[in-house]
C-alpha cells in the first residue's frame, strides 16, 4: 500500500486516489475521488483525479489508492469499563450476567482502573474506524466515584477522538455500591460537564439513567431537566429484554416507552439503547418524538435478548444508530462486525435476503451515529462543510479483493484489520494502523496490569490474577 506522504503537520490536506464513500442522501461513491481538508473541515470534494494545482498547493497529500475513504463511524452505545470483562461472562442472559459477573467486580473500580479500561477500549474503537464514542458510564462506586468520569475523559483527550460521556445512574433496585440518587448524579455529571464539555470540540457530557427498573419517576424528571438545562440529552437502556418489559408492566402498569413518555423523557434529544421489545404503539411514539434508537445486534445475540424491529423503525423514519455495547456482552468494540451482523440478523429474522442492504448499515453506523452523538449536520457524511472525521480502509487485502461493490465489501468483508488511517477533525490519529501519540504495547500492558488489580481487589479469580 502507498504510504502517507507529507512535509509537516499543517492545516491543508488532500486525500486522493481512493473510492470516496460519501454516505450522502444518494449513497454516492466517487471512485476514484478526492477530498480537500482545510483547518479540519471538508472544503471541496470531487470525482476522478484531483486537480494537479491542488497537489502542489496543499501542505500534505495523502494517497488512498486501493482504499475506500468513509466517514468516521460512531459507536453509539458502549460501557468502556467493560474492556476488562471480555469473556468473563459468556453464556448468561442479561440479569444473571449482571448479578454474577458484572456487579461483583464493577464495585471495585477506581479512577485509575477506569482510565486504563477506557484507554484500551477507546484505542480499540479508533483502530476499528470509530471517530466518536458514546460511553454510558454508570460505575461510580465510593468516594472516588466523583473522579471516574474525569478519568474516562482524560483517556479520550489523550487518544484524540470524540467522546459523549453519558453519566449513568440508578437510584433504586440496583447493586447497592453502584446506586446514586438524582442529586449525586446531577452533581457529579455537572462537575464533569464544567471541566470537559466542549473540550477541543471533541468531548460532550450528558446524563444517562441506566434502566427503567432502576430509576424512580422523580429522579428521571430531575435528571432530564438538568441535562436539558445544559443543552444536552439523555441516554437510556430501553426494552432490552422481554423480562425487563414484564417487570415494568408488573410494577408500573406501563411498558418502557409509555413510561418514558410519562416522565417527559421521550424527545429528539433522547437515545434509546437496544429498543428490542417494542410493540407497534411504542414504535409510533418513538417516531413521533423523533428519538434515536441505538441498535446493538451483537450484544443482543450474545445475551439472547432478541431481535430489534429495525426494518419497521426505518420505515417509520426513526433514526437508527449502531453500537457494539460493552465488551462484557460482545467482547469486541467493532462497528464493522456490528454493520455486518445488523444486516444478516434482519435477513435471517425476516427470511428475506433483501431485508437490509450494506448501504443501510453504513448509513446507521455513520449518519445515524452522528445524530445519536448530537452532531447530525457536522459528522457522519462526506460533504463540504462537515468535519473531516475520515477513515481510510484498505481494499487491496486478501480478505477483501477483488471488490465488485464497495459498500458490500466494507460491510461483508472488512474488519478493523483493514483500517489504515483515521482522521479526527482533519488530523491524523491512526496512520498505517498505529496511533501517532500513544504506544499500543504500553496501553495493552497497562490495561492488563490494571485488570489484574481489579480482579484481585474484587477477590475474583481469573486468568489475570
Amino acid at each position: 500500500m502507498p504510504l502517507l506522504t507529507g512535509r509537516h503537520m499543517s492545516n491543508t490536506r488532500l486525500i486522493h486516489g481512493g473510492a470516496i464513500v460519501t454516505v450522502n442522501q444518494d449513497h454516492d461513491v466517487l471512485d476514484p475521488g478526492w477530498i480537500l481538508i482545510t483547518n479540519g473541515v471538508i472544503t471541496d470534494i470531487g470525482r476522478g483525479e484531483s486537480p494537479s494545482a491542488l497537489e502542489t498547493s496543499v501542505d500534505e497529500v495523502v494517497s488512498a489508492a486501493g482504499c475506500a475513504v468513509m466517514p468516521g463511524m460512531t459507536n453509539a452505545h458502549t460501557h468502556l469499563f467493560q474492556s476488562f470483562f471480555r469473556g468473563l461472562a459468556d453464556d448468561r442472559p442479561l440479569l444473571d450476567w449482571l448479578r454474577e459477573c458484572i456487579w461483583p467486580a464493577a464495585e471495585h473500580i477506581t479512577p485509575d482502573i477506569a482510565y486504563h479500561a477506557a484507554r484500551i477500549g477507546l484505542l480499540e474503537n479508533l483502530m476499528s474506524g470509530c471517530t466518536s464514542v458514546i460511553d454510558h458510564q454508570y460505575v461510580h462506586p465510593g468516594i472516588d466515584g466523583d473522579l471516574i468520569d474525569d478519568a474516562v475523559c482524560r483517556a479520550a483527550d489523550e487518544l484524540g477522538l470524540r467522546l459523549l460521556l453519558a453519566h449513568g445512574w440508578a437510584d433504586r433496585n440496583y447493586h447497592e455500591p453502584l446506586v446514586e440518587d438524582s442529586a449525586t448524579a446531577i452533581r457529579r455529571a455537572k462537575q464533569t460537564f464544567d471541566r470537559w464539555d466542549g473540550h477541543e470540540g471533541r468531548i460532550k457530557i450528558e446524563l444517562g439513567p441506566l434502566i427503567p427498573w432502576g430509576c424512580s419517576d422523580e429522579a428521571m424528571v430531575e435528571t432530564i431537566e438538568a441535562a436539558r438545562s445544559w443543552g444536552r440529552g439523555t441516554h437510556v437502556h430501553c426494552a432490552e429484554t422481554a423480562v425487563e418489559v414484564e417487570m415494568s408492566i408488573s410494577e408500573r402498569g406501563l411498558r418502557h416507552v409509555p413510561w418514558l413518555e410519562s416522565v417527559g423523557s421521550l424527545a429528539s434529544d433522547v437515545q434509546l439503547a437496544h429498543a428490542v421489545w417494542l410493540d407497534d404503539d411504542e414504535l409510533q411514539s418513538i417516531a413521533q418524538a423523533d428519538s434515536v434508537v441505538v441498535h446493538c445486534p451483537v450484544s443482543n445475540m450474545y445475551l439472547a435478548s432478541g431481535v430489534a424491529r429495525i426494518l419497521e423503525m426505518r420505515e417509520l423514519g426513526i433514526t437508527v444508530a449502531l453500537a457494539s455495547d460493552g465488551s462484557g456482552s460482545n467482547n469486541r468494540q467493532d462497528l464493522f462486525e456490528a454493520m455486518k451482523m445488523s444486516v444478516l440478523l434482519q435477513k435471517v429474522h425476516h427470511l428475506n435476503a433483501m431485508a437490509l442492504q450494506p448501504e443501510d448499515a453504513i448509513e446507521m453506523a455513520c449518519a445515524g451515529g452522528a445524530r445519536a452523538f448530537g452532531e447530525p449536520d457536522r459528522l457522519g457524511r462526506i460533504e463540504v462543510g462537515r468535519a473531516a472525521d475520515l477513515v481510510i480502509v484498505n481494499l487491496d487485502h486478501p480478505a477483501v479483493a477483488p471488490v465488485h461493490r464497495i459498500p458490500s465489501a466494507l460491510v461483508f468483508n472488512c474488519s478493523p484489520q483493514q483500517v489504515r488511517d483515521v482522521f479526527v477533525q482533519g488530523e491524523p490519529v491512526i496512520r498505517n494502523g498505529f496511533h501517532r501519540a500513544v504506544n499500543s504495547s504500553e496501553v495493552i500492558a497497562s490495561a492488563k496490569a490494571a485488570a489484574a488489580s481489579l480482579f484481585q481487589r474484587a477477590g475474583i479469580r481469573s486468568r489475570l490474577g
